[in-house]
């Protein structure tokens, strides 16, 4: 039996800056709190709760003056409340999500429609939604826009920084196909994670050359579920959080076993995994 790693695993740049900024926060004043959870990871949280980091669930929920926002980005709406609020406001936005956010408001600004690949609930989308003074609307469907009467004359797409993008590409034709011939300006940017892409094609290797897939993360990680997603189209795929959720039947039903992880997956965790599998294996 072979048990095989994928290339690209443990934090993204943009967690692991965002994690590195509230450790330091956290250090130098004892505890901070942050607005919603930093990332998308219970193994992560759970940990950093240990040096004082407390999650606020709403800005009525902080109880300190300092407060720190998530990888995935606020609105500036947000940003101006907890402002006015009398807060100091530690920023931790991901450089790519703050490029997305940048792309919305000049398109809203140039007088375009933002139209946002993406989850309409994610926090990361709510937030760029916000920077377009929501002047647009998020979807993962482009036949949605068929209920605009007129269609708006012009049209700008960005997508949710960990969209899949392959995905993304298909979206962008169907909006092609529908506003062909309907005298409208159709913009598309690419805002999808480099990062993200690389993790993505390491997995999809691997993948094509296993016969069960393992992607370790938070089952409530938008970047994980796609992992997740992609590689089942290639092979057996189970999504877990830690090494505790390790069948010891895999082991003997499955021959060649792949790990991979999502961009908030600490290296830790993934290296549990691997270190289950090859306990049942008998190789530890």
């Amino acid at each position: 039996m072979k048990i095989e790693k994928a290339g690209e695993t443990g934090f993204c740049f943009g967690v692991r800056r965002a994690i590195d900024i509230l450790e330091r926060v956290a250090r130098e004043r004892g505890s901070v709190e942050t607005l919603g959870a930093l990332v998308h990871n219970r193994q992560v949280l759970k940990r950093l709760s240990v040096i004082g980091v407390r999650v606020a669930s709403s800005i009525d929920d902080i109880r300190g003056d300092i407060v720190v926002t998530g990888a995935h980005g606020i609105s500036p709406q947000v940003e101006e409340e907890l402002r006015s609020r009398q807060l100091t406001v530690v920023n931790t936005t991901c450089p790519f999500v703050l490029r997305a956010q940048k792309v919305a408001q000049r398109l809203a600004r140039s007088g375009f429609l933002v139209i946002i690949y993406g989850d309409t609930n994610h926090p990361e989308v709510k937030g760029i939604l916000g920077w377009a003074n929501n002047v647009g609307m998020a979807t993962l469907d482009a036949g949605s826009l068929a209920s605009f009467e007129p269609l708006p004359r012009r049209l700008g797409v960005l997508a949710q920084t960990t969209q899949i993008p392959d995905h993304f590409t298909r979206f962008t034709k169907d909006l092609l196909g529908l506003v062909l011939a309907k005298d409208s300006e159709l913009r598309v940017i690419d805002t999808i994670c480099h990062d993200i892409r690389r993790r993505q094609a390491a997995a999809m290797d691997l993948a094509s050359r296993v016969d069960l897939m393992l992607v370790t993360g938070d089952h409530t990680s938008a970047n994980t579920n796609h992992l997740a997603e992609l590689c089942s189209g290639t092979t057996t795929t189970r999504l877990i959080e830690t090494a505790d959720e390790v069948e010891p039947a895999w082991v003997q039903e499955y021959r060649r076993i792949g790990v991979t992880g999502g961009a908030s997956t600490a290296e830790q965790t993934i290296s549990e995994v691997l270190a289950k599998l090859e306990e049942y294996t008998g190789k530890s």
